[in-house]
Order: C-alpha cells, then structure tokens, then sequence
C-alpha cells in the first residue's frame, strides 16, 4: 500500500461519521446473530429439528423422525431472523455509502440510532410477541430511516 493510500485510510478510520457507522452496525450485527442462538435454543428446547443428522441424540430411525418437525416457536424466531436479513442488509450497503458521502455527524448519529433501536424492538416485538402494529411500526421506522440515508446519496451523487 503507498503511503497516500494510507493517508486516506487513516482519514476514513479517523472520521466521526464512519466511526459511528461501524459502531451501531456492529451493534445490529451483534443482535442479528444472536438471533441464530435464539434459533438454536428454541430448536433444543423445543426438540423441533429441520436435518436428521441433529436428532441423533434423541435416538436412531423411527424414534429420531418425530423430531423432525417445524415448531411454532422456532419458526417465529426465523421469520424474525430473516426478517433481519431483509433489511439490515441494505442498511449495511447503503449505511456505508451514506457515511461517505458527508453528512453532518449529528443527521448520521440520529439515522444510525434510529435504525438500531428499531431493530432491536422489531426483535422484541417479534419474539415476545407484541401486538400489532408495534412490529409493523419498528420495521416502517427502520426501512425510512435506509430510504433517508439512500435518498441523500443519491442526491448528493455526481452522476445524477
């Protein structure tokens, strides 16, 4: 790497905006796979397994096959986990691009927060579960918040 590619890494690393970036998607990644544990532990707990090779402490053939079964529980869990996957994911993409294109650290720090907390209280929401419409209005919350932050790159892009 030459030194002005440092240099310029160096500012990225030492910029407020980024920094914030990497703070709160690091949190939502943090709680998106603790979500794969929630699965786990449902499963288990639960003894609803989708693969044959996981009930095989519970015995071998026909004894096994009863633990081959969906769950409620852990379904719900999933829909949340995919539900995760569906909008942290261009949260991340459009997050990345958002912090590099400028804005002032105080509107970065209100969407990123805003994004989090939803989040986490769609994972509440989802699992407790809360009656509608507090999952409905978490996730509006959190997809406006990628709509913003997509709305301003593209307004601030040279090629548009």
């Amino acid at each position: 790497m030459r030194s002005g590619e440092m240099a310029k890494m160096t500012q990225l690393i030492d910029n407020e905006v980024f920094q914030a970036y990497a703070t709160y998607t690091t949190i939502i990644l943090l709680k998106m796979m603790l979500m794969s544990l929630i699965t786990a532990y449902f499963r288990i707990t639960r003894k609803a397994f989708a693969n044959p090779e996981d009930t095989a402490s519970f015995g071998k053939g026909e004894s096994a096959k009863k633990y081959l079964r969906t769950d409620p529980d852990v379904e719900r869990v999933r829909r949340g986990h995919l539900n995760d996957l569906e909008n942290i994911v261009p949260f991340l993409g459009i997050g990345l691009l958002y912090a590099l294109s400028g804005p002032e650290l105080s509107t970065a720090l209100l969407h990123f927060r805003i994004f989090t907390g939803a989040r986490i209280v769609h994972t509440f929401a989802y699992l407790i579960p809360l009656p509608q419409p507090g999952r409905g209005l978490s996730w509006a919350v959190g997809y406006a918040v990628t709509i913003s932050m997509a709305y301003k790159v593209l307004k601030t892009s040279l090629y548009l």
